[in-house]
């Protein structure tokens, strides 16, 4: 079995030539379909997916790949797997469809149905995040490597800023809030990015209140960790993986510091 830090190289190489390949369709049109769920996907997402599954399969034959795209897996088979790849050629489908740059390549190890190693890399933006269990979480931008520290006091004083995905969303999202702290919104693309700006101190949560797929939150939830955050569900319990039929997480939040009092923070859900 690959040591963590030798499955994290492959897993960085790879997810870089996915950018590339992303930045190549960006340049062009795209055909776009919708599928069952009413979300779009892209030849870009189904292209890519392809060439990660390949690529990572070629690390390890032994550990399965599980794709956004390429999904339709019996929990009876994945319930037999102790590692496996989870990925998400393109997070942020209709960012990529808008041309705002705002969108990435999503690469998580599950072990023992907990996230081990995970990569968010932002080809547009020249922005990678990754992080091993256990060994902190790093930002590269401009070939310049630094540590994630998402930690920072609170301050009742200061408005709780709050990252989402639609600007329509604010008011869904203050109801969950209690009303004797202010907050103040950031607007801001894919899943996975929203939770850079969190890892980043630019943000102090990040509230989803719609739905999202395991491969959108795995990589972000190990960077979290690992940089003193966390994520949890609105009755602050953590997110599973490969555990249930459904791919589909439940509501939740990702906190940059998890030693503020978000119980106090949220209202009882």
């Amino acid at each position: 079995m690959q040591p963590l830090s030798v499955l994290l190289e492959h897993a960085l190489n790879i997810a870089y030539q996915s950018g590339e390949q992303l930045k190549m369709f960006y340049q062009h049109k795209v055909a776009i379909k919708i599928k069952e769920d009413k979300t779009p996907v892209t030849e870009a997402d189904l292209a890519v997916s392809r060439y990660l599954m390949q690529a990572l399969q070629e690390i390890d034959p032994t550990i399965p790949v599980l794709s956004e795209e390429n999904c339709a897996i019996s929990l009876e088979e994945r319930k037999q797997w102790q590692r496996y790849w989870l990925i998400d050629p393109l997070d942020g489908t209709q960012q990529f469809i808008n041309r705002t740059d705002q969108f990435s390549v999503l690469i998580a190890l599950i072990e023992n149905q907990r996230p081990v190693i995970g990569i968010i890399h932002a080809p547009e933006l020249k922005q990678t995040f990754y992080a091993i269990k256990g060994q902190g979480a790093f930002f590269i931008q401009d070939q310049e490597r630094s540590r994630l520290d998402s930690r920072h006091p609170f301050n009742p004083k200061q408005p709780i800023t709050i990252a989402v995905g639609k600007s329509t969303n604010q008011q869904k999202v203050l109801a969950t809030l209690n009303p004797k702290f202010n907050y103040q919104f950031i607007t801001y693309g894919s899943s996975g990015l929203k939770s850079t700006l969190v890892a980043r101190q630019q943000c102090d949560c990040y509230i989803r209140l719609g739905d999202t797929g395991e491969w959108d939150t795995a990589a972000a939830e190990l960077i979290l960790q690992e940089s003193g955050g966390d994520v949890f569900t609105l009755s602050q319990q953590p997110l599973t993986y490969n555990q249930r039929e459904t791919f589909v997480n439940p509501h939740f939040i990702m906190v940059g510091d998890r030693q503020w009092d978000w119980q106090q923070i949220l209202l009882q859900q």
